[in-house]
């Protein structure tokens, strides 16, 4: 198996930007989103957190 780092690269800058708009465009957006998802039950917040993994990993396969 070999592995093409510079997908690895691209795949982690492409994550930084997209984690920076929101904090870029709206910080007080940002904030009261914080502020929401610190009020969720853990158990919702594993469940948000497994439904994206498993998004992701069909997504990668998908596009394999």
């Amino acid at each position: 198996m070999n592995i093409d780092w510079s997908d690895l690269i691209n795949a982690l800058a492409l994550l930084l930007i997209l984690e920076g708009l929101l904090p870029f465009i709206s910080p007080s957006q940002l904030k009261k989103a914080y502020a929401q998802i610190l009020s969720y039950p853990e158990k919702t917040l594993r469940m948000f957190g497994l439904i994206c993994v498993i998004a992701g990993i069909l997504l990668l396969f998908l596009t394999d």
